[in-house]
């Protein structure tokens, strides 16, 4: 599997990734805080109790070493993408007892029976217990860890600890396990919500695009379905006067027939290619609608009002494409889309804070497409980055009858 590099990755990914290192790091860092400081103050002088602490550190790596896997596969099953394998939740739990036995044997052994053996009795239990409060109910780690807790203290009776020893190892247990739950477990669940709203943001902007979808539906059958209910009325009103020997009323009948089908052809080609007029208000609207339910704040000013309809319909293409652009270029968080009308021409901007390294430059396909267009009404277009990271599409119209357009079509009508 090829490996995705850090810039490709979307937001909820990194936090993701983000996520499981602090998760798989934390363990390295307690056992350096809590364990290795523990050890390196209790153990003096004994060489019985220091072999002891050496394999208890070995036993601690080896706890960080399968917890790095088991937190990884664990969260993976909280998030519902696979499950843990028995074996390795067998493993750590082994690691765990171990650990906890070689903790008893210290104490046992150790005449110093320092209160920095607490530290020790603090980690041993987290490697294995962040792991498992992912797989299982609260409640039932709960319970688990309240028999744990028992097993422990019931054992360090039996070596001989006083009550205010019992106590002590009880809160140092209990806060373990705490920590373990309120750190693993409220991690993995940040996460779950964070997808969940990934995925609701993601349907809402499958929920646009379909909306798009049934709005051209409802386009082509508003075009072929008054044409095809004429053809068909003219078509049977022909047969009959066929076979009532009115061949002239007949021929008429058909040939009118014939001009709506060329004329339904042009129209469903039209609305096909996309050429129809456009309603700016309503390419406004929609372009707010897809760049909110992509995660984009949108924000639009300026009215569509009174604007001839082939204005309109051009600028409606410059939403359309700008809209494309923004959502598959960049990873932009605001989108401002400014109409202007003044006397003599109307100004259409659309500005976005996605323009990474890969932005355009304003020389793609689409926007030369909607320089074409402009260029029918004696418009320009202008794209590109206009500062850091600010990507900027421009569009200017000269409204019709004004002096600007005019000029410029006198112009370009002297030039050819």
């Amino acid at each position: 599997m090829a490996r995705v590099r850090w810039r490709d990755r979307s937001k909820i990914e990194r936090v993701e990734w983000q996520s499981r290192f602090t998760l798989a790091a934390v363990n390295w860092l307690f056992l350096l805080a809590w364990s290795g400081s523990g050890l390196a103050g209790s153990l003096r002088g004994e060489p019985t109790a220091f072999a002891l602490g050496i394999a208890l550190v070995v036993v601690n790596i080896a706890q960080c070493l399968v917890a790095g896997r088991h937190t990884g596969l664990a969260l993976d099953q909280y998030l519902g993408r696979g499950t843990v394998p028995r074996a390795l939740t067998v493993v750590a739990g082994a690691l765990t007892v171990v650990a906890f036995a070689l903790i008893a044997a210290i104490v046992a052994t150790d005449s110093n029976r320092s209160g920095l053996i607490a530290m020790p009795l603090l980690f041993a239990p987290m490697p294995f217990g962040g792991a498992y409060s992912l797989m299982v109910p609260v409640r039932r780690f709960i319970r688990e860890s309240a028999v744990v807790i028992a097993v422990v203290l019931a054992v360090s009776a039996a070596l001989g600890n006083v009550s205010t020893s019992l106590f002590a190892e009880a809160a140092v247990l209990a806060l373990g396990a705490a920590l373990a739950l309120g750190s693993y477990r409220c991690s993995a669940w940040n996460l779950s919500v964070m997808w969940e709203s990934e995925r609701a943001r993601e349907t809402k902007a499958l929920l646009a695009v379909a909306e798009e979808r049934l709005r051209f539906g409802r386009d082509l059958h508003d075009v072929m379905g008054r044409n095809l209910s004429v053809v068909a009325l003219k078509s049977e009103l022909a047969v009959q006067l066929a076979r009532r020997g009115r061949t002239e009323a007949a021929v008429a009948q058909m040939v009118e027939v014939q001009r709506i089908a060329r004329e339904s052809q042009k129209e469903v080609r039209d609305v096909v290619r996309g050429y129809r007029e456009a309603d700016l208000t309503v390419e406004l609207a929609g372009a707010r609608g897809v760049l909110d339910a992509a995660g984009i704040t949108c924000t639009v000013t300026g009215s569509a009002a009174g604007l001839p309809d082939a204005v309109q319909a051009a600028l409606g293409w410059v939403v359309r494409e700008a809209t494309t652009n923004v959502l598959r270029h960049g990873d932009a968080k605001t989108c401002r889309i400014e109409l202007g009308t003044g006397a003599e021409d109307v100004v259409l901007t659309v500005e976005n804070d996605g323009a990474g390294d890969g932005a355009e430059t304003g020389s793609g396909s689409g926007l030369a497409g909607l320089r074409e267009r402009l260029a029918v009404l004696d418009g320009e277009l202008a794209a590109g980055r206009v500062r850091k990271g600010v990507f900027q599409v421009r569009a200017r119209v000269p409204l019709p009858g004004t002096a600007g357009h005019d000029s410029v079509h006198k112009e370009r009508e002297s030039a050819r």
